[in-house]
């Protein structure tokens, strides 16, 4: 089976679309080339790392951010680098999936059987992860893009990873 995995989104999830409380900084990065401002809390790094260390389970990104997350996420919120579920650019609804399914296609090739946590903002991830072939034990812990990660989100991740174990 292997240790469980918890996979991060960016945007929506650590990086909300407002900035909820005086937590969050404003950040300006430019992955790829282009510009763009984020909302983070840096609080955020330590809680992950005692979530991961407390269960017994990995951090990982999963987000359209892939390794650029390593480079301008990782280091304003105090994580080191992690490694990342590759997710391809979206190829639009014309290809028949949403968001939420692409992404969720990617996240349970890369799982590989192994029990996951993932904090995503996407409405429909749920559904659609729970649809994919050989999907692993997973719970996916839906954050409202508003807010972002909450201490709340944290909570319900180190009680299902726990039950795991036990």
């Amino acid at each position: 089976m292997g240790s469980p995995v918890v996979l991060l989104d960016v945007d929506g999830v650590l990086n909300p679309f407002e900035r909820p409380h005086r937590g969050f900084q404003r950040h300006r990065c430019s992955p790829n080339g282009m510009p763009f401002s984020l909302w983070l809390n840096p609080g955020h790094g330590q809680a992950l790392l005692d979530l991961a260390e407390s269960t017994g389970a990995e951090l990982a990104w999963a987000s359209y951010w892939c390794d650029n997350a390593n480079e301008w996420i990782a280091p304003r919120v105090g994580l080191p680098e992690l490694p990342f579920v590759p997710i391809p650019q979206f190829p639009g609804i014309r290809m028949g999936r949403t968001l939420g399914a692409w992404k969720a296609r990617h996240v349970a090739e890369w799982a590989e059987g192994r029990p996951f946590v993932w904090f995503e903002d996407e409405p429909d991830a749920t559904d659609c992860i729970a649809g994919e072939p050989g999907v692993a034990e997973h719970l996916l812990v839906e954050v409202d893009p508003m807010t972002g990660l909450t201490d709340e989100h944290l909570g319900i991740a180190a009680t299902w990873l726990r039950a795991l174990s036990g």
